[in-house]
């Protein structure tokens, strides 16, 4: 009988603006690699939450509960020895700073989407706190991953399967199609 091979525990944190797809890519991702998923969404205390249902954009000071409660859940999973994938806007290079300094097992994707698609996107979404109003809000607090980030960004405009099969691709992930099987 072979012998089971542990791998070490791997969070992929699947980030972008609203309406990007973090949370359909990133739940397909999780169930593809059989992984733990949490939706960054779900961390939103009940104050930010009723501030984004209103249209008002969320400031910093809004957002550092949030990420510290991200954080928590990450470095419980990795403590466990558990991957996981996380959904998580991480707009500003500070956050995604926070998210992945000291967490060698955690590695972000970042959806590029183009605003005609974000706004297709948010016009269809149903039953979301976020309003497709808020999205120029994003987009004017974004900054985009700089090259030294060690953030990959990934197009995606297209098919969920086909960024989900990228993601795991470019990140070696367990179950990768070989490249051009993509």
């Amino acid at each position: 009988m072979p012998s089971q091979v542990r791998l070490r525990a791997v969070i992929v944190i699947v980030a972008g603006v609203a309406g990007s797809g973090k949370t359909t890519i990133g739940a397909q991702l999780a169930d593809r690699l059989g992984w733990r998923f949490a939706d960054g969404d779900s961390f939103h205390p009940p104050a930010n939450v009723a501030k984004m249902h209103a249209g008002i954009p969320l400031t910093d000071e809004d957002r550092a509960p949030w990420l510290r409660v991200i954080s928590a859940w990450m470095d419980a999973l990795i403590g466990a020895g558990q991957s996981g994938v996380l959904t998580c806007s991480a707009l500003r290079r500070a956050y995604r700073d926070e998210l992945l300094s000291g967490r060698p097992a955690a590695r972000m994707v970042f959806l590029n989407v183009s605003r005609d698609e974000l706004v297709r996107r948010l016009d269809t979404r149903l039953g979301h706190f976020f309003p497709e109003g808020l999205l120029d809000s994003q987009l004017k607090v974004l900054e985009p991953p700089a090259p030294d980030e060690h953030v990959l960004t990934i197009p995606a405009d297209g098919e969920a399967a086909q960024t989900v099969a990228e993601i795991m691709r470019r990140l070696s992930l367990p179950g990768a199609p070989a490249q051009g099987d993509a």
